[in-house]
């Protein structure tokens, strides 16, 4: 009796976590779109000069901020292409969500640069970039919203019936176990001469 009040239990955790969350094949174009809109600016970046922005009067975190910011798209990149084949994870979107934040604000720093000590419409064409990926950018913040609602939703639901099948097994009656056999008397010895 024990035994099957514990599946019911677990059975009705496996329905009970029906996703409200959007499928793969929902988010996954828009991961690829915002990885490429995110790859195009490589190509720019690398034209530019930060180093020769410190001999016109840069401060020299510019040059350090450059590299952050080639960097961070690449590991932008690895956290996208990681969501796309596992989207319902939260680690990797919460990885990416931050690194696009911290990508976005970079860039408009370095755009700054960009306009004051190279050339202004290369500003424009970068900030121009950034901003073609902001529908994208949007989606995956509502898509990060979904799937952590979801799964705190989710954790509701397991935490209430694990605690509702406790409950149950602590009121089922102890399964009774026979009483251990007594060992069959020995036939007594003879005496020995």
């Amino acid at each position: 009796m024990k035994i099957t009040a514990i599946s019911l239990c677990l059975a009705s955790l496996a329905f009970g976590q029906a996703g409200g969350v959007t499928p793969p094949w929902g988010i996954q174009p828009m991961l690829r779109a915002l990885s490429q809109e995110t790859q195009r600016l490589n190509p720019i970046l690398r034209d530019l000069q930060p180093k020769e922005w410190v001999a016109k009067g840069a401060p020299d975190s510019y040059v350090s901020m450059h590299a952050s910011v080639l960097a961070e798209i690449k590991h932008l990149g690895d956290k996208i292409a990681e969501l796309e084949k596992e989207p319902e994870r939260m680690t990797p979107a919460l990885e990416a969500y931050f690194r696009l934040q911290a990508l976005e604000s970079s860039l408009t720093a370095l755009g700054e640069g960009v306009r004051k000590y190279q050339n202004p419409a290369l500003a424009d064409l970068i900030l121009g970039v950034l901003s073609e990926s902001e529908n994208n950018r949007s989606r995956l913040r509502g898509y990060l919203v979904e799937l952590v609602s979801t799964k705190e939703h989710e954790l509701r639901i397991m935490d209430s019936e694990a605690q509702r099948c406790r409950g149950t097994i602590l009121r089922q009656p102890p399964a009774r176990t026979p009483a251990p056999k007594s060992a069959a008397p020995r036939p007594a010895r003879a005496p020995t001469p």
